[in-house]
């Protein structure tokens, strides 16, 4: 199975595209990097693969068909940001339940800690909210994940931890990620596949 970009094109602005015939094929099983600098497009190329904007020109394919927005989308996008994606009127429990109940052993991989679930998204650190953020975009309904700058914010320790255990869920259930970064060390040691932003895109 592939999730597949084809010929994307997106301008914020008439006349001034930010992605221009961009095309992508992510397999599962495989971490396909995706390099390039900031403000260069590569978060508005995510948004799009993960079905967040729908104005644009081309198509995303998962398996060769076009995907469906009125089920579960099987493209889950991490932020790098996790504290702008979580409702700051909900406890964690409450967070992380909208998507799914991972079972005990999913939690204790990603360390969320019991504690953590009565308390507000503002009580936690950037490094724990992201753990909640990665642990619901792991729903069993999730084929491929966009990891867009995710561990940018974190410490070192923290980095290796959270990247470890994403790489081998998704490693174990067959889900293809495409990892965004501008950290040229990080991507050369988790993916099998690097991408250059600006070769393929057409501006």
């Amino acid at each position: 199975m592939y999730l597949n970009a084809n010929n994307i094109s997106f301008a914020y602005k008439k006349n001034k595209p930010i992605l221009q015939n961009i095309s992508i094929s992510i397999p599962e099983n495989k971490v396909i990097g995706l390099m390039g600098d900031s403000g260069s497009g590569k978060s508005t190329l995510c948004k799009i693969m993960a079905g967040y904007i729908e104005n644009y020109t081309g198509t995303v394919t998962f398996d060769n068909e076009l995907i469906s927005t009125k089920d579960y989308y099987p493209v889950q996008l991490i932020f790098q940001h996790p504290e702008k994606t979580m409702n700051p009127k909900w406890k964690m429990h409450k967070v992380l339940e909208e998507s799914w109940n991972p079972p005990r052993k999913l939690m204790d991989t990603f360390g969320l800690k019991d504690n953590w679930m009565g308390r507000w998204p503002n009580e936690l650190s950037g490094g724990e909210l992201q753990r909640f953020s990665i642990l619901r975009a792991l729903n069993p309904k999730t084929k491929f994940i966009i990891a867009d700058e995710i561990s940018t914010m974190l410490d070192a320790v923290t980095q290796v931890q959270i990247w470890d255990a994403l790489l081998d869920y998704c490693k174990q259930n067959k889900i293809g990620i495409l990892a965004v970064s501008h950290d040229k060390d990080l991507l050369e040691v988790i993916s099998d596949d690097i991408v250059l932003f600006n070769d393929i895109n057409k501006l």
